[in-house]
């Protein structure tokens, strides 16, 4: 039997409650599989999950990293995607300033396409979430209304970065859930600021480790990310503890007369 179908198979027992997952069969699962297991899961409970396995306050980002903007009717800030990691770096090159006009646009797209360019782009598909390191490049702007939004067009659900956002008011106009430590947002340009120091590498956000391919879940409580080889099992608790958070709200509902929404259903 091929791996993949091996996978499938697995995965169906497991949700239906028959065996628990190893780091190694969880590995196994495609990048669909896992989001499928994650959907609708909160922070706080995948944080209870994690409790579960063993791997008490991992993951979890500090609070400084929080959603740009919240959708406090439909919750559109959230989401829960497959990590894409980044990591830019303060440039240590000698600029030559002033320049004129001609000269400096193409020294500008020089950088853009060759010292500070997005290196990650290619490996974005549906359910990524861009990752970036950009702890100590100063007030740099490497994400920006433009770029942030062909992100989404190729696939990604999101951006989690420890600073460096631009272009703020219409990032938040555009709707794209965006995660940062909001006092490092940048405003300059990459170049003659920063260099792409590598893709799909560990970076730092917020004290947490996070890895390619490592689960990222994003809401109004912060951001944790969860180990790619203990995805399944997380997801299998914290669907256990999200469900019957509902069931108990939901009858308190009931006794209050409040009228039921989404997030008891």
């Amino acid at each position: 039997m091929k791996k993949s179908v091996i996978s499938i198979v697995v995965l169906v027992f497991y949700l239906s409650g028959c065996i628990q997952f190893d780091a190694v069969a969880q590995e196994t699962l495609s990048d669909e599989q896992i989001l499928k297991l994650y959907e609708g899961l909160r922070v706080a409970d995948v944080c209870d999950g994690m409790d579960m396995v063993g791997l008490r306050d991992a993951g979890t980002m500090d609070a400084v990293i929080e959603p740009l903007w919240k959708d406090t009717e439909n919750f559109r800030h959230r989401f829960c995607g497959i990590a894409v990691t980044a990591r830019y770096v303060p440039t240590n090159r000698v600029i030559k300033n002033p320049m004129e006009k001609e000269e400096f646009q193409q020294w500008e797209g020089n950088w853009y396409t060759r010292i500070s360019d997005e290196p990650f782009v290619p490996f974005l598909r549906e359910g990524s979430v861009v990752v970036l390191d950009v702890q100590g490049d100063g007030d740099v702007g490497s994400v920006g209304s433009f770029n942030a939004l062909f992100w989404v067009s190729k696939g990604a659900r999101g951006i989690v970065s420890n600073g460096g956002i631009r272009d703020i008011d219409e990032v938040v106009k555009e709707r794209i859930p965006v995660y940062l430590d909001y006092l490092e947002r940048g405003r300059g340009i990459r170049p003659g600021r920063n260099e792409a120091e590598s893709v799909n590498k560990p970076v730092t956000i917020g004290g947490a480790l996070v890895r390619a391919g490592d689960v990222i879940v994003a809401d109004g409580d912060g951001v944790i990310v969860v180990p790619r080889e203990y995805a399944a099992q997380v997801a299998g608790f914290a669907l256990e503890i999200m469900n019957k958070d509902k069931n108990g709200r939901r009858e308190l509902y009931k006794n209050l007369n409040m009228p039921m929404d989404h997030t008891v259903e």
